[in-house]
């Protein structure tokens, strides 16, 4: 057994042995063609045996307001014309972006026939949304079939994106500069995560020159890991200096360290390697998966906001120094029991300086509850752009955490 069969082996045993037979044969069509072309192969596996006239794949872009579709064969004895490969679907506008947004199944027709959209999602990253052309209204087991198909794409994409940049340039409506790719390569693999005990999601806006903000998160057995980092400056040499930061707070997590020693190995690294004058501000957090305890460490970073009971406040850690500027300092970390249904944001100062402060993100934020934590980061990093007509002057990124606790035990 492949690992990519191994990953979908609980999903095949909830369905019946036909549903499974039909899961195999998804996976040996995918496993016998190169990574670039595991989407095609699985498309046209589905194609064949539920009589699709179109199969094709809509990924989410970078920007998070469209999806991409993304380039594909005809399926063998298939003659209809496929659509345009780059063309750009509006999240807001569609049945694709609704079933995006719902993580729910979406039939629809028109001229062209009956169109069903599901989501292509695994853990909480939504990647995309599968598209089908059917010639009719489909039964309830072909649709939950197709739901199981999406679920299996999610994982070729998750798999194969190792080895392509098919997935990476779909994704991208801009040409990046070097120094955002750089910043780009500092975040997390995915954007978004869910577990039985919490939901997050992270976003950033990068400014024309970037400006070297990252966020990032780990999930062990006991504990979820979480980071925000601002460094100084704007343009590769802030791009840099985030690298150091960041490698340097990855590499202590793994050791095992706290958030202390996190914080002052850092803090020496940058301070040894970076120049006399650059420093980067951090917000590190981990909370017990256990028991909701959040500890923190703020080195001279933006205290994070607490949505607790419809009110929004902002925790009052007391600031440590920014990291880089003396090697020898030492960090405290605070304590918070989170309660179930909280909702923790940490944000960098794009998102509040400036022509940013008239989003009024706290006050926003306060209204969002009832979204999930992927259309909350979108929600507030587009309120920020439209007060900034589309261009921020720094970086604003924001990281969304939701605590579901109680339902541990359940």
């Amino acid at each position: 057994m492949t690992p990519l069969q191994a990953q979908v082996a609980s999903l095949r045993k909830r369905h019946s042995r036909g549903a499974s037979l039909h899961l195999r044969a998804l996976l040996d069509a995918v496993a016998a063609v190169p990574p670039a072309e595991g989407v095609d192969a699985l498309a046209q596996e589905l194609s064949v045996r539920i009589d699709a006239s179109e199969v094709s794949m809509l990924i989410a872009d970078n920007s998070g307001l469209t999806l991409a579709r993304l380039a594909r064969r005809t399926a063998p004895g298939k003659s209809r014309p496929l659509r345009a490969a780059g063309e750009q679907v509006l999240i807001a506008e569609s049945a694709a972006g609704t079933a995006l947004v719902t993580q729910q199944p979406q039939v629809s027709s028109d001229c062209d026939g009956v169109w069903v959209h599901v989501p292509v999602s695994e853990r909480g990253e939504a990647l995309g949304v599968l598209e089908l052309a059917l010639a009719d209204v489909p039964s309830t087991e072909i649709l939950d079939y197709l739901s199981l198909a999406g679920q299996v794409l999610a994982f070729v994409v998750i798999a194969d994106r190792r080895f392509s940049d098919l997935y990476e340039i779909g994704q991208r409506r801009t040409r990046l500069t070097l120094e955002a790719e750089i910043q780009r390569r500092l975040l997390p693999a995915s954007y978004a995560c869910e577990g039985p005990q919490f939901a997050l999601a992270g976003w950033l806006v990068p400014a024309n020159e970037a400006g070297g903000d990252t966020f990032d998160y780990m999930v062990d057995r006991d504990r979820l890991h979480l980071s925000i980092t601002d460094a100084m400056g704007h343009g590769v040499p802030a791009a840099q200096l985030a690298t150091l930061a960041v490698g340097s707070l990855r590499n202590s997590r793994r050791r095992g360290l706290g958030l202390r020693e996190q914080a002052q190995v850092a803090s020496a690294h940058i301070a040894q390697h970076a120049a006399s004058d650059q420093f980067v501000t951090a917000l590190l957090g981990s909370i017990d998966l256990r028991t909701g305890l959040l500890e923190m460490v703020n080195a001279g970073h933006m205290n994070p906001l607490l949505v607790r009971d419809g009110g929004v406040r902002e925790l009052p850690l007391a600031p440590g120094l920014v990291l880089g500027v003396f090697p020898d300092v030492r960090y405290e970390a605070q304590r918070v029991r989170l309660q179930p249904g909280d909702r923790l944001a940490f944000v960098t100062d794009g998102m509040s300086e400036r022509d940013a402060a008239a989003a009024e993100i706290e006050t926003l934020l306060g209204t969002l509850s009832h979204l999930h934590p992927r259309q909350t980061v979108q929600v507030l990093t587009g309120a920020v752009l439209h007060v900034t007509g589309g261009a921020v002057r720094d970086d604003a990124t924001v990281l969304i955490v939701d605590w579901y606790g109680d339902q541990i035990d359940q």
